[in-house]
């Protein structure tokens, strides 16, 4: 229960640190730009069972895969797109380390 609050924590506040320290002047609009990434979760709706909290997302989901973080990364080179590009990069690391919580 701790690991899944502290993770759904991380998910809110992390990209609010990103967003004040690269994004000052219009920080809580790239803010929430970068929790909307958080969309790529709707992926988990193709899985069975829908929610597992003991599966590691990273390599599993659609969007979370290994080529879907690579488009992610990608798009840092877009300047329109670099913004929705660090919010997601943001999502599969705080993935990544939820699996590693996990001792996956």
């Amino acid at each position: 229960m701790i690991r899944t609050i502290t993770h759904m924590v991380l998910h809110f506040a992390v990209p609010g640190i990103a967003a004040r320290l690269f994004y000052r002047e219009k920080w809580k609009k790239q803010w929430l730009v970068m929790i909307f990434t958080m969309i790529v979760d709707l992926d988990h709706l193709l899985a069975t069972p829908v929610l597992d909290i003991n599966r590691c997302s990273i390599g599993f989901h659609p969007g979370h895969s290994y080529f879907a973080i690579g488009v992610y990364a990608c798009l840092l080179f877009f300047p329109r797109l670099r913004v929705l590009s660090l919010g997601l990069l943001i999502h599969m690391f705080l993935d990544y380390t939820d699996c590693v919580w996990m001792g996956m």
